[in-house]
């Protein structure tokens, strides 16, 4: 499995999404604290965390007995650079230039 794949796997799951969106708001959680978020198991959490480690969207260091979790954007930007930013960037233009256009005729 590629990098890529991983994090598509990784950010095709509604929660793991949302655990990136409380690792964005507030960064250095506990496992604990992330799973008062949710209505899910220790465990299930845990495994959702893993799967966000293994794409390297989610890194983990140690405090004392506390594994604290940060958020790692470095893979979203890079598939952003890869698959969206240049497939979008001529055809935005395009649809404003088209906008744009279409108002000066009414």
């Amino acid at each position: 499995m590629t990098d890529d794949d991983r994090v598509f796997k990784a950010l095709a799951d509604p929660t793991r999404r949302f655990l990136l969106d409380l690792l964005f708001a507030r960064e250095g959680r506990t496992l604990t604290e992330l799973e008062s978020e949710l209505e899910m198991t220790r465990f299930g959490v845990a495994k959702h965390l893993r799967v966000l480690e293994e794409a390297g969207l989610v890194v983990v260091r140690r405090s004392g007995r506390e594994k604290l979790h940060f958020l790692n954007p470095v893979p979203i930007r890079l598939i952003h650079d890869r698959w969206i930013d240049k497939y979008t960037e001529r055809h935005v233009t395009a649809l404003v230039d088209l906008k744009n256009a279409l108002e000066e005729e009414t």
